[in-house]
């Protein structure tokens, strides 16, 4: 199975930078819930800041988890 194919893609909004190469970012849902993010390998080298708006997929394995797979 292809990297990222049973993943849920949601939009959300960067909320701060983190050590490691980490995000902090707040999902566009109803709760809007905080995961820590990671920028995935396929979007290349993208250069984030607070208050951008992103694509992430998360995790099927850990809900506080997800990666970020472009800008929107």
């Amino acid at each position: 199975m292809p990297e990222g194919a049973g993943a849920l893609r949601v939009a959300g909004r960067v909320l701060e930078s983190l050590p490691n190469a980490l995000y902090r970012v707040e999902l566009q849902a109803e709760g809007r819930p905080q995961v820590t993010a990671h920028v995935s390998g396929q979007a290349g080298l993208l250069r984030l800041l607070p208050g951008q708006a992103v694509e992430v997929e998360l995790s099927a394995y850990d809900g506080s988890r997800a990666r970020i797979v472009g800008k929107t």
